[in-house]
């Protein structure tokens, strides 16, 4: 399928997905704007499986049966009480793709860089767009990627935990290691190190020695939260993996994962400081 076709589906399920959200602000539009945001992510769905540089159908169309089943259990059988906890359990999943794909992105990133200029030619998909970048562009796609690894660990294990203590298999109570913020800061700084280290180097280890070190900011931030916070961290869990989304929409030249994240990540930061100012 051409890229005209992808571009043009993007931008209709973009526009749908903008008036669900935009619907959501008033209850009797709400259940209008729901069914927009249904077919607006159906269509970007069918535009990703069908367009250019795609392949494996049959594992694609499984994989998309089985997650379908698996939401339609998980909505049959939730209460409208545990919607937080759903809510959280799903931002889980979020920032855990950013973090796969983001690697495999680096992975496809070292294995194009390494083909020489006439074997580049004949790649399609995302090796393609890596193949006709320059070493600048290169540059600040391995920031991007790393932005996207980094906020989706940071989601992945603070969405466990807020899940966690939603649903009462982790203490509600606040709790930090000896240390508290310097061990977060430390972390940060690390990640820091490993930014630059990677900027200058493009190696695996970098990126691996961050990930660990936002998979622990995740996890030690939201365990030092209270039970009775966590509606207002699962808001703001919402937001970071809607900047996962949109860091890794930067990283595979996906529009519409940017448009969407950035939708995710800005809605989900107002609603947090309106949380905050109301609690």
């Amino acid at each position: 399928m051409e890229f005209g076709f992808t571009t043009a589906a993007y931008v209709v399920a973009a526009v749908l997905l903008i008036l669900s959200l935009g619907g959501l602000s008033g209850q009797e539009s709400a259940k209008r704007a729901v069914w927009y945001g249904i077919f607006g992510m159906a269509l970007a769905v069918f535009a990703t499986i069908v367009g250019p540089g795609t392949g494996l159908w049959p594992v694609s169309l499984i994989l998309i049966a089985l997650g379908g089943v698996i939401g339609y259990q998980l909505a049959t059988k939730v209460q409208m009480t545990q919607m937080p906890e759903l809510v959280a359990a799903m931002h889980s999943l979020v920032g855990l793709a950013a973090v796969f794909v983001g690697f495999i992105a680096h992975i496809e990133m070292g294995r194009v860089m390494a083909m020489d200029a006439a074997t580049r030619d004949g790649l399609e998909g995302f090796a393609a767009l890596l193949a006709h970048k320059e070493a600048v562009e290169v540059s600040i796609l391995r920031i991007e990627l790393f932005l996207g690894i980094f906020i989706g660990a940071v989601t992945f294990t603070g969405s466990v935990i807020a899940y966690g203590k939603l649903a009462g298999k982790v203490n509600s109570a606040a709790f930090k290691l000896p240390g508290g913020h310097l061990l977060n800061a430390g972390a940060a700084a690390v990640s820091v190190i490993c930014l630059l280290w990677y900027f200058n180097t493009g190696g695996l280890l970098p990126l691996a020695v961050m990930t660990i070190c936002a998979l622990f900011i995740g996890y030690h931030l939201i365990m030092g939260i209270g039970g009775a916070d966590m509606p207002v961290v699962v808001s703001m869990l919402n937001s970071y993996s809607g900047w996962a989304a949109a860091a890794i929409g930067f990283s595979l030249g996906n529009d519409l994962l940017i448009v969407v994240g950035a939708l995710v990540g800005s809605s989900g930061a107002i609603l947090s400081y309106i949380m905050c100012k109301a609690m």
